[in-house]
């Protein structure tokens, strides 16, 4: 691992350690994240991503200008305020508590939210939601939840979007490949076949 790529893990893992200032006042568009503390200790795998303003700017300097996919994710962190991540697996089925999922959802009932997908499967047992803030005509945040009986994952991307290059932080901070494609008008989550 060279040097660059490891101050960028430093990087993270100081945010994922919560040494961004709890005490910071939320940001539009940020969701109110339960601790899942106890989740850690449950789950087979966990990413717990925690990018505030301060701390994003820090991890987005250390990405390559010299690679393409990472100068143009370099180039979208510029607009950005914060990104939340929090997946979990577990062995067995609703090793989570479902309420703190429901939790976060109700959040996004508030006024300025809109939904782009929403997707259940009652044979697979997953949901899947995503929506996007909008103010003043623009894309202000993006959360996704997507929950199944043995995996749920929330990403919270917060600060000014272009939908068109989103597809660009795939893969980079913990976001998840979302499968969007450049020139789409709205991000297309991994959603489930509908039930028939």
């Amino acid at each position: 691992m060279n040097a660059r790529k490891a101050l960028c893990f430093t990087a993270l893992g100081l945010a994922a350690m919560g040494l961004a200032s709890p005490a910071m006042a939320q940001t539009r568009g940020q969701l109110r994240l339960p601790e899942f503390a106890a989740l850690a200790k449950k789950a087979t795998e966990s990413v717990n991503v925690t990018l505030a303003p301060q701390v994003l700017g820090l991890a987005c300097r250390f990405l390559d200008k010299s690679e393409p996919d990472e100068a143009a994710a370099q180039q979208i962190c510029t607009s950005l305020t914060g990104i939340y991540v929090r997946k979990y697996s577990f062995d067995t089925d609703y090793a989570y508590p479902k309420e703190d999922i429901e939790g976060v959802r109700r959040q996004l009932s508030a006024p300025g939210w809109s939904q782009l997908v929403g997707a259940r499967s009652k044979k697979d047992q997953t949901d899947v939601d995503v929506y996007l803030l909008i103010d003043g005509g623009q894309a202000k945040s993006l959360a996704i939840i997507a929950s199944e009986p043995r995996e749920f994952v929330i990403v919270n991307i917060v600060g000014s979007i272009d939908l068109e290059k989103l597809h660009e932080l795939e893969g980079k901070f913990g976001v998840p490949e979302l499968q969007i494609e450049a020139g789409e008008k709205a991000p297309a989550a991994k959603a489930p076949a509908p039930n028939k």
